[in-house]
């Protein structure tokens, strides 16, 4: 058995959305100088490194982070490589053979290279879902949808695709770090913080090899 670990490392200077408040860690106790124990302190966006959106993040009156249901989060899922793909549209999807009767979809793209090569500036033309990719996914009766940057949707654009995915109840993983990863199927393991009410939450994401 192997275990792909596919979250991206939580760390100051990070990337994080532009306008997001960016990771805060830093230690306020310390041993040394006389404390019982070693404490810190974090402060940050819920939607920071690989994280989950919750309905509520796109649908106002949708549901927070609590309820997503861990059935979807954990299962078969399968990774499908599309390194040459600016956008991920459904002309790029009905092209993409994706197994049929896969309800969990991992996208692998040229934005993979961006964690492997520890890439600290925001990227603002990464690969994502647009409007027509969203519908497709919702088509085929996709239950989780998960992208190797920042957002499943494009920079400018993200109104439309996080609504018509949420809206359809497809749980949205982003800021995977698939960089290690090839294609094919996995068991996925994703565990968000169960943080009540909330848009978003960090999460631990695995692969196992199946």
């Amino acid at each position: 058995m192997h275990i792909y670990d596919i979250s991206v490392p939580i760390e100051p200077g990070m990337p994080t959305w532009p306008g997001d408040t960016p990771l805060e860690l830093k230690r306020v106790e310390f041993i040394a100088k006389g404390a019982n124990a070693n404490v810190s302190r974090i402060s940050s966006s819920v939607h920071l490194g690989t994280h989950v959106d919750a309905p509520i993040h796109f649908l106002e009156g949708g549901s927070g982070v609590q309820d997503l249901p861990l059935r979807v989060l954990n299962g078969r899922a399968y990774v499908v490589n599309l390194p040459k793909a600016r956008v991920i549209d459904a002309e790029t999807l009905e092209n993409a053979n994706i197994p049929p009767r896969t309800k969990r979809v991992l996208f692998k793209t040229r934005n993979s290279k961006y964690w492997a090569q520890k890439e600290r500036k925001f990227q603002e033309d990464f690969t994502a879902v647009d409007a027509s990719g969203a519908a497709w996914l919702v088509q085929k009766n996709m239950h989780l949808v998960g992208i190797d940057y920042l957002s499943i949707a494009p920079f400018g654009e993200s109104r439309e695709p996080h609504r018509i995915l949420l809206g359809n109840e497809v749980v949205i993983v982003e800021g995977l770090d698939l960089s290690g990863v090839k294609q094919g199927r996995y068991m996925l393991h994703c565990l968000p913080l169960k943080l009540v009410g909330s848009d978003g939450a960090p999460a631990r994401a695995i692969l196992i090899g199946v």
